[in-house]
């Protein structure tokens, strides 16, 4: 066996030893902080993975609008149109995570 193996396996082994020193007696208190926490930590990977993936799709969107115009500049203005209708369904769906993300911050949705 290795060192590192070993090493890691000591460290699991205390870890898994010494767990019940750090734990705290459970409440109601406790609980509710941690049901905050935890919407909080949901509530902004969320909204981060949202914004992530519109800009992706907004920027692929724009792309193919100017190919579009570019090989055919006589549809500029339908394809202008269903750009910017596209457009606007996507940063909806970001203003929806976000609308989600605040209710989550700002309200007690899971705890008393």
């Amino acid at each position: 066996m290795s060192k590192r193996f070993v090493l890691t396996f000591v460290l699991v082994l205390a870890g898994g030893l010494f767990a019940p020193v750090f734990a705290q007696e459970a409440g109601a208190a406790s609980v509710n902080i941690e049901i905050a926490k935890w919407s909080i930590i949901t509530a902004g990977f969320a909204l981060g993975i949202a914004a992530g993936l519109a800009a992706l799709g907004q920027g692929k969107a724009v792309s193919s609008a100017a190919e579009a115009i570019a090989r055919n500049p006589g549809a500029a203005g339908d394809v202008r149109g269903a750009l910017i209708l596209g457009l606007v369904l996507i940063e909806s769906l970001v203003i929806y995570v976000l609308l989600i993300s605040l209710l989550l911050f700002f309200f007690k949705p899971f705890g008393g």
